[in-house]
């Protein structure tokens, strides 16, 4: 049988199984259909609910403007799916090609799609995290949780963590009016993904807008009253502050424990796939039936030296989820690689944030726009003589003009010279990323080696 027939009867009667009723999970179903796939399909999820948008959970949600079960994600078009909501992937067995269910079913594949995204980093103690106040920011019922007990009338919120979400949190319980501590380890807060020189300006923006900011400092515990409800948190400085709600924001861990002793190469950085979103299993050997999207996924990237990508953003999980769902279903020939130039955007303290590329890779950083004084600028940050990546404060007209930078190579320090009269011109200067070997809040793009087995190997692109 050629190989062209077997795509064919792929395509017509193969049996595909998405795990992952995320937002990932869903559009690259609605891609298999839209591409003439019409086989069974099965989408896979943990949580009850249908596919929604996470990120207005620690914006709209938080500020009571949407409700958290509003944000159900449009469709684009019916996707004629078997639905397995509200119970989790367990195992996978390559060889008889099925996945294990929680509730001990079986479901079987031709082609699989992982797209099981991350969930937040827990507490460090678990009984001081089953405390009534203690909450992370990462699923539906997670923000209306949250969002009861902040309106509840409790006084002062306790933010652990003053990474991206660590700061909307903030912003958001700030503009509802209660008195909010942020701790963070590092020393400012998106230290770990912009840089301590951008970080300082997320520090002053904090302050002003009252936030009691505690960087340089961790908390050591969490206290409860005789009922189990949260009063008091001690910290690293010997303080103690009295709060009612703590909302833990110290990252996100992917979502790979069901895949242990698959043989595929999964683990805490996430599941290491080829630029066609193919997975590798930790021999390095790529698979031809599994492939993976999304927050979960890292793949090697040309821009930045063919280390393997690790991205938390919307943008590249709808991305490479339509990429691995063409690539699925179609031959060799006929696929496409993932490329997508990492992209984030936050909105707090009244400050548009965004970012292009990969600024913790960034070596140098100069300001080509605005002032660091105002809180309005684009920092460009260089790698190597070369722009890597730029991030705006209320500046986000110019990042289309620095992605095409990023993609061409361009040389830093930029060739041209600054084109906003406001701009005290800078030389280059380190953009101050904390030790990456040191306990923080991480960037929302990681870096994570070359090896998709963690055994450092050296890919060489091909030049066919």
């Amino acid at each position: 049988m050629s190989a062209d027939t077997d795509v064919e009867n792929l395509r017509r009667a193969g049996r595909i199984v998405i795990v992952g009723a995320s937002l990932a999970g869903l559009r690259a179903a609605e891609t298999l259909r839209d591409e003439d796939f019409t086989g069974p399909l099965t989408m896979i999820g943990d949580e009850p609910y249908e596919p929604y948008d996470r990120p207005p959970l620690s914006k709209q949600a938080l500020l009571g403007r949407a409700r958290a079960e509003d944000t159900a994600l449009p469709r684009r078009r019916e996707i004629d799916a078997e639905w397995r909501l509200g119970v989790a992937a367990v195992g996978l067995d390559r060889d008889a090609k099925q996945v294990r269910l929680a509730n001990g079913d079986t479901v079987s594949y031709d082609r699989l799609l992982i797209t099981t995204g991350t969930r937040a980093r827990p507490w460090i103690h678990p009984d001081e995290a089953a405390l009534d106040g203690v909450f992370v920011l990462r699923t539906r019922d997670d923000s209306v949780r949250l969002n009861r007990k902040l309106t509840g009338g409790v006084s002062r919120v306790l933010v652990i963590g003053a990474g991206f979400t660590g700061s909307e949190v903030a912003s958001a319980c700030r503009e509802r009016g209660l008195e909010v501590t942020v701790a963070e380890r590092g020393p400012a807060p998106l230290v770990g993904a912009l840089g301590g020189v951008v970080g300082a300006v997320a520090d002053r923006l904090q302050r002003r807008k009252g936030v009691d900011l505690r960087c340089g400092i961790s908390v050591t515990a969490l206290e409860g009253d005789y009922v189990g409800r949260l009063r008091r948190a001690h910290l690293s400085d010997g303080s103690a502050i009295e709060v009612e709600v703590a909302v833990v924001s110290l990252g996100a861990v992917r979502n790979t424990d069901w895949l242990a002793g698959s043989g595929l190469a999964a683990g805490p950085r996430g599941i290491a796939c080829d630029a066609g979103c193919r997975v590798f299993d930790v021999n390095g050997i790529v698979t031809d039936d599994i492939y993976a999207a999304g927050d979960v996924a890292r793949s090697p990237h040309p821009l930045f030296d063919y280390q393997f990508l690790s991205l938390e953003h919307w943008g590249n999980a709808v991305e490479q989820a339509e990429i691995a769902a063409h690539n699925m279903i179609c031959a060799g020939t006929k696929r496409l690689p993932h490329l997508w130039l990492p992209m984030f955007w936050s909105s707090q303290f009244g400050i548009n944030i965004k970012s292009v590329g990969v600024p913790s890779l960034g070596d140098q950083l100069v300001v080509p726009q605005g002032t660091l004084a105002e809180a309005r600028f684009v920092a460009v940050y260089g790698f190597r003589g070369r722009v890597i990546a730029a991030a705006s404060f209320d500046g986000a007209k110019w990042l289309d003009f620095y992605g095409q930078q990023i993609a061409a190579g361009a040389p830093f320090p930029p060739e041209y010279g600054t084109v906003d009269r406001r701009t005290v011109a800078l030389d280059p200067v380190d953009p101050a990323f904390p030790d990456p070997h040191l306990p923080t809040h991480g960037p929302t793009v990681t870096l994570t080696g070359h090896s998709p087995n963690e055994r450092r190997v050296e890919f060489v692109p091909s030049h066919a």
